[in-house]
C-alpha cells in the first residue's frame, strides 16, 4: 500500500510519499532454538568451600544451556581433593560424556566410566553414573553393571552407592568376587 502527502511550506512543494507492506502470515510450526547458547573449549571449572579447593572439573568442550544444564559431550574429568585443603588428589571420575543437571545438582556421566580413589588405590568401571553433589554421593542405577578392583579383590556386580571419594561404597547384588593372586589372602 502506498500513500503520498503533500503540502506547501515556505514556497516549497514537498511531497512525502509513504510505503508499507501488508504483514504476511508465517506458515507451519514455529522453529525454537533449543541448542547450546554458549560453548567453552578447554574447560576447568575449581569448586571450594571456605578457600579450600574441593574439586575441579575439566572437559575438552562445554555447552552450556538456557535452563542451567551443562553438557560435556566430548568427555569430562571431576578430580576430589583432600579437605585439608593441601591439593593431594583423593579420587577422580571420568567418562566420555557428562551432563551438569541444574535442578537436581547432579553430574550424570556416560561411557566407559572410570572412578579411581588414588590413596587406597581402588578402581570402578562402569557405563552411566551419578554424582549428587548435594548429598556428596556417586551411585549408579540397580540395573547397571560395575566392576570395582581393589589391591587385593576383583568384584562385578550390578547397583553401586560410594561416599564421594570412593573410599566406602556397596554393590546392591553382587555377582562374583574373585581374590587377586598373590595378594596375601
Amino acid at each position: 500500500m502506498f500513500g503520498f502527502k503533500i503540502w506547501w511550506g515556505s514556497g516549497v512543494l514537498a511531497m512525502l510519499a509513504l510505503a508499507s507492506c501488508d504483514k504476511q502470515k508465517v506458515t507451519g510450526p514455529r522453529m525454537v532454538y533449543k541448542g547450546p547458547f554458549m560453548e567453552t573449549t578447554n574447560v576447568l571449572t575449581l569448586v571450594s568451600d571456605s578457600a579450600k579447593l574441593k574439586f575441579q572439573l575439566t572437559a575438552p568442550l562445554e555447552q552450556q544451556f538456557e535452563n542451567g544444564d551443562i553438557i560435556y559431550p566430548k568427555g569430562m574429568m571431576v578430580t576430589f581433593y583432600s579437605a585439608d585443603g593441601k591439593k593431594t588428589v583423593i579420587n577422580t571420575l571420568r567418562a566420555n560424556y557428562g551432563k551438569s543437571d541444574k535442578g537436581k545438582n547432579l553430574y550424570i556421566m556416560r561411557g566407559k566410566v572410570h572412578v579411581v580413589n588414588v590413596p587406597e588405590r581402588q578402581n570402578m568401571r562402569t557405563e552411566e553414573l551419578f554424582f549428587d553433589k548435594n548429598k556428596q554421593l556417586i551411585y549408579t542405577d540397580t540395573a547397571m553393571f560395575v566392576k570395582v578392583e581393589t589391591p587385593t579383590e576383583y568384584i562385578d556386580g550390578y547397583g553401586l552407592k560410594a561416599n564421594q571419594n570412593f573410599s566406602l561404597y556397596s554393590i546392591k547384588r553382587p555377582t562374583g568376587i574373585l581374590a587377586k593372586t598373590g595378594a596375601g589372602l
